[in-house]
């Protein structure tokens, strides 16, 4: 009897038809490989490296993923290895992975059919954070209308300044299109040679570079509901209200410690005037969290600075964000669980509302796993490194969290070192989305119970 016949056993599924019956976090972490090895193949041509020779693998597949992911953290020098061709290629990487490659996907679809078809929702809302599937086109139009608008403004603020400073028109635009770009994406990639350095001073350079940093980590749904409800604050909801009150606690807490701390640090800041130090540590305390961009050597920091990066980077940003990190509403219910755990109440309330327990089983989730992601990689690393384990855990707390920041440990690492942060990076941007929608999505339903009893915790 034939395979194929109606009374053969069924023939072997299609790839076609393996492809449609996966998970949309299957789909999501397939895709965004596709196109960090995509964006890979590109950089590793002849014509995307500057002067003589190809571009090394290891190093174009670094990159790729560090642009892709929205990370920063860089093997060569953005403006001295890559060629013209290699920076715009670098640039849109980081523009589809700011954007998210399943909200792209989603509005290619809008664009070619006008509509959206329910798997497409379904992976564009796991994207974007949004929950009511109706809404994903909406927002899938205001993601790419709010990501467009931020990137021209702060482009429109920077090059004049960069033709001020020497730079000729061309120069000048490319410029603020990447720092816009590389800024609203939380991408950390700067296109000069001395980076941000030259501009540590300069309110109007560092000042719209921070504000774009700081509105790409909160999230386009808070971004949208702030549109709606900024005239009755009280409206927002509990997501907006957890995200904008810890981001905002984050960012004010970090400023006062890293003034304190580096103020008198003559390796960075101590030879800054008051208004200059007031500056970079603002801007500091918004880049540590995912934005990736520095104005002085990171690795000059006092040790307690780079303790407190550590934990702020692991926070993150908002989630269905340009942020990466745990987020920062998985801290909020993790505090919100202690409080209610410490006054004895039953229930984890915010804001006159009260948070289901299964949110608690994902926030719990995200950060273990995260932290065993972080362990591994930093357990590879120091097999291979000499480096001192302060430096290994910065660096791979940054690759994870997608945030860029590096103490130099990066090129200096051999192949094998590069592949792991490079990996780390994936896992970072695809991991935490990907185990919090498989987690909450997984809800079996026993008829029969065990027994419960408490072990003793703690």
């Amino acid at each position: 009897m034939r395979a194929d016949s109606p009374g053969g056993p069924s023939p072997r599924r299609s790839l076609g038809a393996r492809l449609a019956h996966m998970s949309p976090a299957r789909w999501a972490v397939a895709v965004f490989t596709g196109v960090v090895m995509a964006v890979a193949v590109v950089l590793c041509l002849p014509i995307s490296k500057a002067g003589a020779g190809g571009p090394n693998l290891v190093d174009a597949i670094f990159t790729a993923t560090s642009s892709v992911c929205v990370t920063g953290l860089t093997v060569q020098s953005t403006a001295e290895y890559w060629s013209p061709f290699g920076q715009v290629t670098i640039l849109v990487g980081m523009q589809v992975g700011g954007l998210g490659v399943m909200t792209l996907g989603s509005m290619l679809s809008l664009i070619t059919s006008r509509r959206l078809g329910v798997r497409s929702k379904v992976l564009a809302a796991s994207e974007t954070g949004t929950s009511r599937l109706g809404e994903v086109g909406v927002l899938v139009r205001a993601v790419a209308l709010i990501s467009l608008v931020a990137e021209l403004v702060v482009a429109a603020i920077l090059t004049p300044r960069f033709v001020m400073a020497g730079e000729s028109t061309g120069q000048a635009l490319w410029h603020g299109v990447f720092y816009a770009v590389s800024a609203f994406n939380n991408a950390g990639f700067q296109p000069t040679t001395e980076g941000l350095a030259a501009f540590t001073s300069d309110w109007w350079v560092l000042a719209p570079i921070g504000t774009a940093v700081f509105a790409g980590s909160l999230g386009f749904p808070v971004i949208l509901d702030l549109q709606r409800h900024w005239r009755h604050p009280s409206e927002l909801s509990l997501h907006s209200k957890l995200t904008l009150t810890f981001c905002l606690v984050l960012a004010g807490g970090a400023w006062l410690a890293f003034s304190l701390l580096e103020w008198n640090n003559p390796r960075t800041l101590g030879s800054e005037s008051t208004s200059s130090t007031i500056l970079n540590t603002l801007f500091a305390s918004i880049n540590t969290r995912s934005g990736g961009l520095a104005t002085y050597d990171v690795a000059e920091q006092r040790p307690a600075t780079i303790l407190l990066q550590d934990a702020l980077m692991f926070v993150g940003g908002g989630s269905a964000s340009t942020a990466g990190g745990i987020k920062v509403t998985t801290l909020a219910v993790m505090l919100l669980a202690i409080r209610a755990e410490a006054r004895g109440d039953r229930d984890m309330e915010a804001f006159g509302r009260r948070l289901e327990p299964s949110v608690l089983r994902v926030a719990v989730t995200v950060a273990v796993a995260s932290v065993m992601f972080i362990f591994v990689g930093a357990f590879v690393l120091s097999l291979i490194s000499d480096a001192p384990l302060t430096r290994i855990l910065f660096e791979c707390i940054s690759a994870y969290a997608t945030c860029g920041l590096s103490t130099g440990l990066a090129p200096t690492l051999p192949a094998i070192g590069k592949l792991t942060l490079a990996a780390l990076m994936l896992t970072g941007r695809l991991g935490t989305m990907t185990i919090a929608t498989s987690v909450a999505l997984t809800n079996r339903r026993r008829v029969i119970r065990l027994p419960s009893e408490r072990p003793i915790v703690g």
